[in-house]
């Protein structure tokens, strides 16, 4: 068999649209092509030749893209001998021999079955006429009053609403939600925009913080006093060269100096004055009594001073925040103020700001039950500054997160925190203070208690219409 090529692709399409083409409501073999046909003349001998080899050979020789339908069978055989005909004839001669049609889309051929192509043709009538039945798509315009456009768009996406056919969506400056689909379907739109989009019940939720803090303190202290001298000018001397003189006095300083005991000896020096033997009093006391001995020449003083101190304080601080938010939306109030810090970095100071501040973060849930379910953040914050460590105030914090459900106006309490701190201290002299029944002179005793306590309670609102 002698192959000759051509290159020419639009010679190539041009004697393929003279195949044999048949209708799609025929189902005899396509009748004999009285078409001139113009391609390069070969001699073919198949004997039980595949049809689609023969095929692929036909277009390698005429140089055109050829594809085989999946419906074109793989066992069908050819069997022909020709001598000097058009190549492009000998591919029409295959094509009716086999009972198969050709199209062309472009430059490609595409061969398949009668049969493949009349359902190919009948399917797409049957489109054409559904598309043509099907109803308009029609546009609608619906404003919404209480919801958000780009949440209800997402809602309706998300229920399946619209058909595949229709679109929605929305201007967010104005709030419309924009459909376009079939009138069935707007209007089961609109009926369902028409429910969702309804005012929802809002909820007051006002919360009660309550500290209180109770001091109670008492203290007992003792101050000593003795002066005792050997002098000439007292007529007391010791009647020996040494020591012929001296004296024995207390040595304490106190915070508010050396106690004094006495009316004040001309004839003594400053030491004989210095006379605090025992200091044990009460910072600041509210109660003292004293007591001063000594003889006639001044040759020995004795004082004792008992001082007393007992307080009793309650602080009761209220905080009420109060907040109004709509159903499932969050809300929060913040009351207090910021404490300035500084940082160092890179040799470089930088001032820095921490929250010290009454904060309430709640959502709201109201139940069909007409309860309400809240998730309650609350924390109170306060500087302190006696702990500030390189000059910065530490923050004391109290905070509570819960979730509880309440009935429509019902006080609840969340939180409770109760701190109790128990001090008792005793200075004492040593040896004296172990005296039975008289040790208590020489002993300073300081008792306190404080007590903190802090509770939170929440009362939630429901507020309709």
């Amino acid at each position: 068999m002698r192959h000759i090529r051509t290159c020419a692709l639009a010679l190539a399409v041009a004697l393929t649209t003279m195949f044999v083409r048949a209708d799609a409501a025929q189902s005899a073999p396509p009748t004999a092509s009285l078409a001139q046909f113009s391609g390069s003349p070969i001699d073919v001998d198949y004997q039980g030749a595949n049809l689609r080899t023969v095929l692929r050979q036909l277009s390698e020789i005429g140089g055109i893209n050829l594809v085989i339908d999946p419906s074109v069978p793989t066992d069908l055989t050819v069997d022909l001998r020709l001598t000097q005909v058009p190549w492009d004839q000998v591919m029409n001669i295959v094509l009716r021999t086999g009972q198969l049609v050709s199209e062309i889309n472009g430059p490609v051929v595409r061969v398949l079955t009668q049969a493949a192509q009349t359902q190919e043709l009948t399917l797409e009538a049957a489109q054409r006429k559904a598309s043509e039945a099907a109803p308009a798509l029609e546009t609608a315009q619906i404003r919404l009053n209480y919801a958000t456009a780009a949440t209800m768009k997402k809602l309706l996406e998300d229920a399946r609403v619209i058909s595949d056919r229709g679109t929605v969506e929305f201007d967010e400056r104005s709030n419309v939600l924009i459909v376009r689909d079939v009138a069935k379907n707007i209007e089961d739109v609109r009926s369902l925009v028409g429910r969702l989009d309804q005012p929802q019940p809002q909820v007051e939720i006002e919360a009660k913080i309550i500290q209180t803090s109770r001091d109670t303190a008492r203290e007992l202290g003792v101050q000593w006093g003795l002066n005792g001298r050997a002098s000439a000018a007292l007529g007391n001397t010791t009647a020996l060269a040494f020591p012929n003189n001296g004296s024995i006095s207390g040595r304490v300083q106190g915070q508010s100096g050396p106690l004094s005991q006495g009316a004040t000896d001309a004839r003594g020096t400053a030491l004989d004055q210095t006379s605090t033997g025992v200091n044990l009093a009460v910072p600041g006391a509210t109660s003292a009594i004293g007591l001063s001995l000594g003889a006639i020449n001044g040759a020995f003083n004795l004082d004792l001073a008992l001082s007393a101190l007992q307080s009793h304080g309650k602080v009761k601080i209220l905080s009420t925040p109060r907040i109004t938010t709509q159903n499932n939306q969050q809300a929060e109030i913040t009351q207090g103020f910021q404490v300035p810090y500084q940082t160092i970095s890179n040799n470089t100071v930088t001032l820095q700001f921490k929250d010290a501040a009454l904060k309430l973060t709640v959502t709201p849930q109201i139940t069909g039950a007409n309860t309400v379910i809240m998730h309650i953040d609350i924390e109170n914050s306060q500087p302190d500054f006696v702990h500030a460590p390189q000059g910065n105030p530490s923050i004391t914090t109290q905070r509570a997160s819960t979730q509880l459900q309440v009935d429509n106006g019902v006080t609840t309490v969340i939180g409770g925190i109760l701190q109790t701190t128990d001090t008792n201290t005793e200075d004492s002299t040593p040896g004296l203070s172990k005296l039975p029944l008289f040790g208590w002179l020489f002993k300073h005793t300081n008792d306190s208690s404080q007590s903190k306590e802090l509770l939170i309670f929440i009362t939630p609102r429901i507020i309709r219409g």
